[in-house]
């Protein structure tokens, strides 16, 4: 006796992320991971840079020119706004944890003060790099 072939319902699938309105901590997880990634890989950035500043003091001065130009100094601001929103984000995480912030609105309260508490925070990473 062979089963019955279920028939596939056929539903609407909507690829297009631009009309997709997702929750703010969505959003805030979503951007946690991405600063986790770039927290990452700027690390190993990070220690070639260190690496090469305490090789000799010709390798010392090879790494201040890189460090240098402003577009690397921009790069390294992006990493110090990546790490800030990634150590707060982390910090929001662990206090959901804890079982603080889990309803959908202190939720989305949590997530918009981490956003500001990281806007501060890249604006004093600015003013200390440039």
């Amino acid at each position: 006796m062979s089963k019955p072939v279920k028939e596939r319902k056929s539903r609407p699938v909507n690829l297009d992320l631009q009309t997709i309105n997702f929750p703010i901590t969505a959003i805030a997880s979503i951007l946690h991971r991405v600063s986790g990634v770039i927290t990452f890989v700027a690390v190993g950035i990070l220690l070639w840079l260190l690496s090469l500043s305490l090789s000799s003091p010709v390798g010392y001065m090879k790494a201040v020119d890189i460090v240098d130009g402003w577009f690397v100094t921009f790069i390294l601001w992006g990493i110090l706004t990546a790490l800030a929103y990634h150590i707060v984000g982390g910090v929001r995480h662990l206090l959901m944890d804890l079982g603080h912030f889990e309803e959908l609105d202190t939720g989305a309260m949590s997530a918009k003060v981490s956003f500001g508490i990281t806007a501060v925070l890249s604006l004093l990473a600015g003013v200390l790099v440039w």
